[in-house]
């Protein structure tokens, strides 16, 4: 939406800081381009943002009720709500780019929702792991390791951004050296956040790159001669194989590069410090943060692996391989029956995954 502030400063006007305790509205002193978006968000477009987003949410959640995925769906469903609720602020903003509350809400939501999309995404890998081949994992990692390291990590990503939040924010408009700091601790958070995705993307890449290569092997045994190993390992590469498995990954993949994008826009959005050119720059914004986010978010509802890849659910009747192992680990006189997802002996012996 497009509109035109008031030009000019009266002569007479004593010296005035504009500022969002100061501004209620734009006006001859509030002007907009003191703001720090320093422009009026377009309105139909965050409105079509938010919607998308909250539409993510609802169908996200209802797959996840229906296949069981609990962990992935109710990341990515706070995720998606926080994005909707920062989409919605910047609505707002459209009409009156002074309104602090509308302001705060949007830096914070679209700040904290990425962090919560990743643990999602950061969930897959444990699960794709421990259905296709263990003994393939880089460093010989135990698949539960992967939400365990990432998960912290990508929160400790957010809690630095937070501090650096905080810094700024004690240092108000006084305090320029200070205000720096705090800034310059925001984009340390972002730049650790693009290191952890980074890792995570070396160790899928490896990961499914050796997977590609083993499964090249063909594991069709004689039923009469096959053991309850081999069969699994039948059924671990119809399981690569399998059309479905390629879409998840494939969905999983193109997720993963939007959210890489997003952050490594971040770093460049923030290096200049608050309401500078980039920060000011709409277009930049929508394409590489919005969009970003939201076509990662639509990948991961309409790819929801309690559809495209079942062994992520904590249900027995959507995971083939469940009973097979369970059996399995009867015949050595180990029981591990119920929700443990991800059992193999291929180099990992016994390895439980809780399926999340």
């Amino acid at each position: 939406m497009s509109k035109t502030a008031p030009a000019a400063l009266p002569a007479s006007t004593p010296q005035f800081r504009p500022g969002y305790d100061t501004c209620t509205e734009v006006t001859a002193i509030c002007r907009v381009e003191y703001t720090t978006l320093g422009y009026y968000p377009n309105q139909g477009v965050n409105i079509f943002l938010a919607m998308a987003f909250g539409l993510c949410a609802i169908g996200t959640l209802a797959i996840g009720v229906w296949k069981k995925t609990w962990g992935y769906s109710i990341a990515i469903t706070a995720g998606c709500i926080l994005e909707c609720a920062g989409y919605a602020a910047r609505a707002v903003l459209s009409s009156n780019p002074w309104q602090a509350s509308a302001f705060k809400t949007q830096i914070v939501s679209i700040i904290l929702g990425p962090t919560l999309i990743c643990i999602g995404l950061y969930l897959t890998l444990k699960h794709i792991v421990a259905t296709l081949a263990p003994s393939l994992s880089p460093f010989q990692f135990r698949p539960k390791f992967y939400p365990l390291f990432f998960v912290p990590a990508d929160v400790s990503c957010l809690v630095i951004q937070a501090i650096g939040g905080g810094i700024a924010a004690s240092a108000g408009k006084q305090d320029y050296q200070l205000l720096q700091h705090g800034n310059r601790v925001i984009i340390a958070g972002i730049v650790l956040q693009v290191v952890v995705l980074g890792a995570f993307g070396v160790l899928s890449a490896i990961f499914l790159l050796r997977a590609k290569k083993h499964f090249l092997r063909s594991f069709a045994f004689p039923e009469s001669e096959a053991t309850t190993l081999e069969i699994e390992q039948q059924q671990q590469q119809q399981t690569w194989q399998a059309n479905k498995t390629k879409f998840f990954v494939g969905a999983m993949v193109g997720a993963y590069a939007c959210l890489l994008i997003r952050c490594v826009y971040r770093i460049a959005e923030m290096a200049g410090g608050w309401g500078n050119d980039i920060m000011q720059d709409e277009p930049s914004f929508v394409v590489l943060e919005s969009f970003m986010v939201g076509i990662a978010c639509v990948l991961f509802t309409v790819f929801a692996p309690g559809v495209w890849f079942p062994w992520m659910s904590y249900s027995e009747k959507v995971n083939p391989g469940l009973m097979m192992r369970a059996e399995r680990d009867m015949e050595g006189g180990v029981v591990n029956v119920g929700h443990e997802m991800g059992e193999t002996s291929s180099g990992l012996e016994h390895e439980k995954v809780v399926g999340v």
